[in-house]
């Protein structure tokens, strides 16, 4: 997320509700037996950036009801058909009232940003998703709130305010020059005189976790959204709840994060918490005590790089020891794998736009344990590099402009009639997004690929990514070759190949050949 100075990884009065809201079970969820279909954790989300998604109403702005029309295009609740990605679920970046492009500075916890919609449109979104089983994680923004949050602004106008101690102020002991865990100033000085602290920047005041009533607001918060629809959320800033850098604060975020992930189950037992702990997977791993899932940064990290390289730089070793890592904590875990997200340079520019090498990349996320998230835009092969506006730019539906299509921004670097949007793509057989669509539904074929255990296939070829993926004694072998030029592999005389990215594959006994940037599977 992108404040003011700041490009970060995170961000986030309960005002009197002015409208009836109900709760979303009375509502919507009276049938018992649709409740059970969204309660499986396991599958593929899409990232998407409301903001950036499909404009209903002429703004230039993306909206909730876009997301609710185009909901087809995610997954159109018929598994025969071709033309839907066949998403499981799906995370939408924040929602509520903030003053910024991103809202990851909320101003109100229990309302829609007017931007976006209502409260009732994020109700009907999530009643039309359920439809098609798809679950709805929202972004949920607590380490922080904007400055111009009512607690805030009560905070600064009376100390004895029962908000001021929403907030963590500086006392005469405190070190003023006290740096983040980037190097950044945390400690900010306030239009009356106090100085407050501020992990990402001082438009964004940290919220005070040691005082009891925060955590109860913050608990209302997550269960007020629950009863709205919501199947889950992604974590903003999970580790920085306390000063997740030391030993003390890493202890206090996890017993924080037990009391809501405990007090979220009382509402839906099924809740799906995942958490962003932007950190080595030794930090990241503890954080599977409270959560379902955490984003695997060095996994991304290995799976871009060798794709881009060419070589592969331990993707399937550095899976298997996290896997191992995760399990020790929570034998439940759920990775969180994915490329890369809103606060990254976009995959198809690190990939220098190659999109044989970004058919290998998705095809290495999509057969590899754990919850896969698709970065909207992604399956497209959308480009962008930092600043972060310029990696959310708006979606492209078409070559040229079209209903729907956001203009909030005037895009950069996905612009004009380049082939780049669902319109072209569709239309393009061997296309990148045909390629993810295809290989969802592989995924989504073979139980092995969604809940099968890993294991690393040693084979003599740098170029080769391999591994296993077996459930229940049924075991399928990937060979990703990520390299430009076809290779020959010796493997087992056992199995038949069973799928192939490319033509051009073949297997003949202990012989296997792979063309170039192509996947096979062998059961």
């Amino acid at each position: 997320m992108k404040g003011k100075k700041w490009t970060t990884l995170a961000l986030s009065l309960p005002l009197v509700l002015s409208l009836s809201t109900g709760t979303y079970a009375e509502m919507l969820h009276s049938d018992k037996e649709q409740i059970t279909k969204t309660g499986n954790k396991n599958g593929v989300f899409y990232e998407l950036y409301v903001n950036s998604f499909y404009d209903t109403n002429g703004d230039g702005h993306g909206d909730l009801k876009g997301v609710t029309k185009q909901l087809d295009y995610l997954n159109d609740g018929k598994p025969a058909t071709e033309n839907d990605l066949q998403v499981n679920g799906i995370w939408m970046m924040p929602i509520n009232p903030s003053p910024s492009y991103h809202k990851y500075d909320v101003t109100d916890y229990y309302n829609v940003d007017p931007q976006y919609g209502s409260l009732q449109d994020f109700r009907k979104l999530t009643a039309e998703a359920h439809k098609r089983n798809v679950k709805v994680i929202m972004d949920l923004v607590i380490n922080h709130t904007s400055s111009e949050h009512p607690w805030f602004v009560d905070a600064l106008k009376n100390k004895n305010s029962k908000y001021h101690d929403y907030y963590i102020w500086a006392d005469k002991n405190t070190d003023l020059n006290e740096k983040g865990p980037w190097g950044q100033q945390v400690w900010h000085k306030a239009s009356n005189g106090e100085y407050f602290y501020a992990t990402f920047w001082e438009g964004m005041p940290d919220l005070n976790y040691d005082n009891p009533k925060v955590q109860e607001e913050m608990i209302k918060v997550g269960k007020f959204w629950l009863e709205q629809g919501a199947d889950g959320f992604r974590l903003d800033a999970a580790m920085h709840i306390f000063k997740g850098q030391t030993p003390e604060g890493a202890k206090k975020n996890i017993e924080w994060w037990n009391e809501f992930r405990d007090a979220m189950r009382e509402t839906n037992p099924n809740t799906y918490l995942v958490g962003e702990v932007w950190d080595k997977p030794e930090v990241v791993a503890p954080y599977y005590q409270s959560l379902d899932s955490t984003f695997n940064f060095d996994l991304a990290e290995k799976i871009v790089n060798s794709v881009k390289n060419g070589t592969d730089q331990g993707v399937a070793t550095a899976a298997v020891a996290t896997d191992a890592m995760f399990k020790s904590y929570n034998p439940n875990k759920i990775d969180g794998i994915f490329l890369t997200n809103h606060d990254q340079n976009r995959v198809m520019s690190e990939l220098s736009g190659d999109v044989n090498k970004a058919k290998s990349a998705a095809s290495i996320l999509l057969t590899l344990p754990g919850n896969p998230f698709i970065y909207y835009g992604e399956e497209l092969g959308m480009t962008g590099q930092k600043p972060d506006e310029l990696i959310r730019e708006p979606f492209r539906w078409y070559e040229g402009n079209g209903i729907g299509q956001t203009s909030w921004e005037t895009p950069v670097y996905n612009t004009g009639h380049n082939g780049i949007s669902v319109e072209a793509e569709s239309k393009q057989k061997d296309s990148l997004l045909n390629h993810y669509r295809e290989m969802i539904r592989v995924r989504q074929q073979h139980d092995e690929l969604v809940k099968g255990d890993l294991q690393s296939l040693q084979v003599d070829n740098p170029q080769v990514i391999a591994y296993s993926r077996t459930y229940k004694q049924n075991s399928i072998q990937v060979y990703h070759n990520i390299s430009n030029q076809p290779v020959t592999l010796k493997v087992s005389n056992k199995g038949k190949l069973i799928f192939s990215s490319e033509k051009g594959a073949k297997k003949e006994q202990e012989t296997l050949v792979i063309p170039a940037n192509t996947t096979v599977l062998i059961k």
